[in-house]
């Protein structure tokens, strides 16, 4: 299986996509630069690590990208209480990485099983 035809890369890649266009203008260059690089993460280590050759070393960047997804969400939880974010975007943002994290776990599951 390649990755583009993963749902959870396919979600991930929308996520980031949607976070970048929504901080393209933002003057918080700290958070800013943080919240697009752990986003731009997620899809990146997903698809890293199926490109890798042995499942161990695809479920450690998957690992990877399950971590980005809870340090994006802990970025979004700070940009919404400091009112970057609307509180609807972040909410609809911190439900996509929870599943996301939920979906990148099962995949670890499933692959560990191949070992």
């Amino acid at each position: 299986m390649r990755f583009e035809d993963l749902e959870v890369w396919r979600r991930s890649l929308d996520l980031s996509c949607s976070v970048y266009k929504a901080f393209k203008i933002s003057k918080e260059y700290g958070l800013k630069d943080q919240i697009t690089r752990s986003s731009l993460s997620i899809p990146s280590n997903i698809a890293e690590g199926y490109e890798r050759i042995t499942a161990k070393d695809c479920i450690k960047f998957l690992s990877y990208a399950k971590g980005s997804c809870g340090e994006l969400r802990t970025q979004l939880y700070i940009a919404r209480e400091i009112n970057e974010l609307s509180q609807d975007c972040a909410n609809a943002w911190i439900a996509e990485t929870e599943q996301l994290s939920k979906m990148i776990g099962g995949l670890m599951k499933s692959i560990s099983r191949t070992i």
